[in-house]
């Protein structure tokens, strides 16, 4: 049962970011399954199962992220993630590629929400079209996202802004690529106790509607 990360979990992390090798790793790894491994995939059990049991209809799938990074692409990094994540989406092989609700730690902070990190350029094409064809739609779900102040939306809007339906989808309208409705926050007494797991399921729950909404998106014509 999650009960909570712990000091340890950070003291960690912090040493991962700066002895990133791999003779300091093998010595504190016993440190590593037991402060963030173990805790991380119970955290992502728990909340899988408080998301199936309510929205099992969209046939959702977990998954917790290696520490180790890909050989290939440490672009001078050392071999290990200084942070992990877990994501809850709709199976695929690459989630980023999915609207995607995730949990991530790290040395300094946490962070929650719903990201579409990299939808394609087609994804985003529809999504503006279905702006364009029916705001009221957007509109309705960016209304009661404005209602909450646990989330912001996070990424790159174009230079040169587009003419959107509204002034209130303008900012949704104008992204780039990929974005996220995102709540990054300093470690807490939150991060520390069982109270993490329900809190995030409730503030999920209020990006549920647009997660439906996004996920439908790839069956659109192609507008362009």
């Amino acid at each position: 049962m999650f009960q909570g990360f712990s000091p340890e979990t950070v003291d960690f992390m912090w040493g991962v970011r700066f002895n990133n090798e791999r003779g300091w790793f093998e010595a504190h790894k016993s440190e590593y399954k037991t402060y963030l491994e173990y805790p991380m995939k119970e955290l992502c059990r728990e909340l899988y199962k408080g998301m199936d049991e309510k929205y099992g209809a969209l046939g959702l799938v977990s998954r917790v992220c290696r520490i180790y990074r890909d050989a290939r692409r440490l672009h001078g990094r050392g071999p290990y993630k200084d942070h992990l994540w877990l994501t809850i989406s709709q199976p695929a092989e690459r989630w980023s590629c999915l609207p995607t609700f995730w949990f991530e730690i790290a040395p300094d902070n946490y962070s929650f929400g719903l990201g579409y990190w990299m939808a394609k350029a087609s994804t985003m094409a529809k999504l503006r079209a279905r702006m364009d064809n029916d705001p009221e739609t957007m509109e309705k779900l960016v209304r009661k996202l404005e209602k909450q102040d646990t989330f912001q939306l996070q990424g790159e809007p174009f230079k040169k802004q587009k003419e959107a339906p509204s002034e209130l989808l303008s900012p949704w309208y104008n992204m780039k690529g990929g974005f996220s409705m995102s709540s990054e926050r300093p470690h807490d007494e939150l991060l520390f106790s069982p109270e993490l797991k329900p809190h995030i399921l409730e503030r999920w729950a209020l990006l549920v509607p647009l997660f439906r909404y996004l996920s439908t998106l790839d069956g659109d014509p192609d507008p362009r």
